[in-house]
């Protein structure tokens, strides 16, 4: 039996208060995140801001990241900023740390927040007991999102830094005491240890980076180990599989190739397969910032 496949228009993550995406022009964009404004590459924006000569910058930022032509970059200032501050996510009531890191990011995709409303929708509903493993988990938004709908979690991430501060964003949005356990590993090597004891769960996210490196330095190569990963995954997943999210921000994967891995994962197994991008509406312009893309498998009804 195959599995149907829906390939679906942008999904656009617009359900945020304390976040907004106000300009965008010339590969930079302008983000509001929470009461600090921050001014970011972003390689997807090619197109020049509007109304503005050419090469001029914004007037309203506290933070702007400057590239580095030898790679990396460095973060300028405005005015001296918290290490850290916080920001919530209302539509679930999650509450995030937002932490201007060196290689330019905050800690937080917000454009992902289409796809933690769709995690805690169906597992909101379930009616059952639910189990997830969220791999590559980085700052762990999913798995608040997944712990605020009533699972129980698994956090992975071969990062000790980016498990810790998913544990600090599960106590910032009151999930402290939930059932979330946090790991440091290589995910690959967890996922086939957790086949060995006999664990299982009935859904994953996943978001592989195209290169990585584990906890004691195994080499992560997105193209040899991706579909290794995903036949592992499969093989510990419950009798009643819930679903299975696959995000990614890499040029080797496009929505249509996540979803011939999903149909080719759930071969015979029914339910149904979507795919797509996410983005972010830019309030200037109203424009769509594409973000990433994303595959889901869910059971049927």
């Amino acid at each position: 039996m195959s599995t149907p496949v829906q390939h679906l228009p942008l999904l656009v993550a617009d359900r945020w208060r304390d976040f907004q995406l106000v300009d965008c022009g010339e590969g930079m964009k302008q983000e509001k995140w929470g009461p600090y404004t921050l001014v970011r590459p972003d390689p997807q924006v090619l197109w020049p801001r509007q109304g503005v000569p050419a090469g001029s910058r914004w007037e309203h930022w506290d933070g702007f990241y400057h590239r580095s032509e030898a790679g990396g970059g460095r973060w300028e200032f405005r005015r001296p900023l918290p290490e850290h501050w916080e920001i919530r996510y209302d539509a679930l009531g999650l509450t995030f740390k937002i932490r201007p890191t060196s290689f330019k990011h905050t800690g937080l995709f917000p454009e992902q927040a289409v796809n933690w409303d769709w995690v805690h929708a169906l597992i909101s509903r379930a009616g059952r007991p639910v189990n997830v493993l969220n791999l590559f988990g980085y700052t762990g938004a999913a798995t608040c999102a997944a712990a605020a709908a009533g699972a129980s979690v698994c956090h992975v991430d071969a990062a000790e830094g980016m498990v810790k501060w998913c544990r600090e964003n599960a106590a910032l949005s009151g999930l402290q005491d939930k059932p979330i356990r946090f790991i440091a590993d290589d995910c690959l090597k967890f996922v086939r240890r957790e086949a060995k004891r006999g664990k299982r769960y009935d859904a994953v996210i996943m978001d592989p980076p195209t290169y990585g490196r584990g906890s004691t330095g195994e080499l992560w190569k997105l193209e040899d180990h991706l579909w290794d990963l995903l036949q592992e995954c499969r093989s510990i997943l419950s009798e009643k599989p819930l679903f299975f999210l696959i995000n990614a921000y890499t040029a080797r994967l496009s929505p249509t190739v996540v979803a011939n891995l999903l149909s080719q994962l759930f071969h015979g197994h029914g339910g149904s397969i979507s795919s797509g991008e996410v983005g972010l509406p830019i309030h200037r312009d109203g424009k769509v910032l594409p973000c990433g893309i994303y595959g889901r498998w869910e059971a049927s009804a």
